[in-house]
């Protein structure tokens, strides 16, 4: 089902933009941009599946219960990365130690792959 929607729209936009600052050399800034567009792009992928799930007839109200609904929408599959990915974002908001903005850093591009992957489903 393909579904017309500024917050679907904005997802989209910002996986580009993740991709972009992440093909970059990393430097503390680019790092610290990685996360903040990181962070958007989480915010929207559950938001999207918010957006999908409810002309399904489906609420989800917070990132966990729309990655379990998009689970079962088929929107994506099981892959522990989306559970680690909701603590990398909820760490994210509260960095306060270069280790650990580099442990996220480091997610960051397998995070990207999930992002295009359910993407990829409202498409289609």
């Amino acid at each position: 089902m393909s579904i017309n929607s500024p917050i679907i729209k904005n997802f989209e936009k910002f996986i580009n933009r993740l991709e972009e600052i992440l093909d970059l050399e990393k430097t503390i800034i680019i790092r610290d941009a990685a996360i903040k567009r990181f962070e958007l792009c989480f915010d929207l992928s559950w938001k999207s599946v918010k957006v999908y799930a409810k002309k399904e007839g489906i609420e989800c109200a917070s990132p966990r219960s729309c990655f379990k609904t998009a689970f079962q929408l088929k929107l994506i599959d099981y892959n522990d990365q989306w559970l680690a990915m909701i603590d990398d974002r909820n760490l994210s908001a509260h960095l306060y130690s270069e280790e650990h903005a580099d442990q996220i850093y480091d997610n960051l591009p397998d995070y990207l792959e999930l992002f295009k992957k359910l993407f990829s489903k409202f498409k289609n």
